[in-house]
């Protein structure tokens, strides 16, 4: 199995814009529900948005009105990219992309090794 590969992270000021991307390789079996999670230092890895199986997207509370995500569906290639705009210091952690392959497909999941993102005041 393939890992997702994160892209896009860095230092933005507050109130500024950024753009995460996460690419998957397609499988020519298997379907995959692709999601965003972050983990700030000392604290547990959370949710920020993503969709789930039947398609549908969904944002954490904190993000709402600031982030969203957009799917692209290449032949090869899965693209899932999260623009985050009116970003708050709050919003500094590790970016992590998940994929959840989907049923009939033994299920799993993989995470990418992660991008920084850091907010300053």
């Amino acid at each position: 199995q393939v890992q997702p590969m994160e892209s896009g992270g860095g230092s933005v000021q507050a109130g500024g814009s950024l753009r995460l991307s996460c690419t998957v390789p397609r499988s020519s079996y298997c379907e995959y529900a692709l999601s965003w999670f972050r983990q700030a230092p000392g604290k547990e890895r959370e949710f920020v948005a993503g969709n789930d199986s039947t398609g549908t997207t969904n944002y954490a509370d904190s993000v709402k009105g600031r982030f969203t995500i957009s799917q692209d569906n290449a032949k090869n290639m899965l693209y899932l990219h999260l623009q985050m705009n009116s970003v708050k210091p709050e919003d500094t952690a590790m970016y992590y992309c998940k994929k959840v392959v989907l049923m009939p497909c033994p299920p799993r999941d993989d995470w990418g090794q992660g991008t920084q993102v850091t907010v300053s005041a």
